[in-house]
């Protein structure tokens, strides 16, 4: 393999809100400063879904999104479920350069959340803490180390 073609490679995650994407891209908006991209309805889409492949009343429901937060870019859609979804196995990891920052997305996330581990220092960095957001999306904050002089 050569290195152009490393070079070109990129993970995103994407996310299945099952029917609460809008609401989860406009708290990311609000908590996090997220700038969607792309939105995109089922109903916009220019192959209708097959029969059966989407819940009555998804019409409207987003079938994708681009969103970023800083410099990274996620994806997101409503799905093809109503169920409520699961978010186990992961967590979504934000660095920041200030305590200050770290503390206003860890509590931005936490409103409706559950905070797994309250922020506090680690070996690893002056602030960290784990909060899973409204949604069931687990989160880690951390401020980035400077290094000593």
């Amino acid at each position: 393999m050569t290195s152009a073609t490393k070079d070109n490679r990129i993970i995103q995650s994407y996310l299945f809100f099952n029917g609460r994407c809008e609401e989860a891209l406009e708290f990311y908006r609000k908590a996090l400063g997220a700038e969607i991209d792309l939105l995109m309805r089922f109903k916009d889409s220019p192959e209708p879904p097959k029969p059966g492949m989407v819940p009555p009343g998804f019409e409207n429901k987003v079938m994708h999104a681009s969103f970023r937060i800083g410099q990274s870019t996620l994806m997101a859609s409503d799905g093809c479920s109503g169920e409520k979804p699961a978010f186990e196995g992961f967590s979504l990891s934000i660095s920041v350069a200030s305590e200050a920052q770290a503390d206003q997305y860890f509590n931005a996330l936490a409103d409706d959340g559950q905070v797994k581990m309250p922020m506090a220092k680690a070996f690893w960095s002056p602030r960290f803490g784990m909060v899973e957001d409204r949604f069931g999306i687990g989160w880690m904050i951390s401020v980035t180390p400077t290094e000593h002089k």
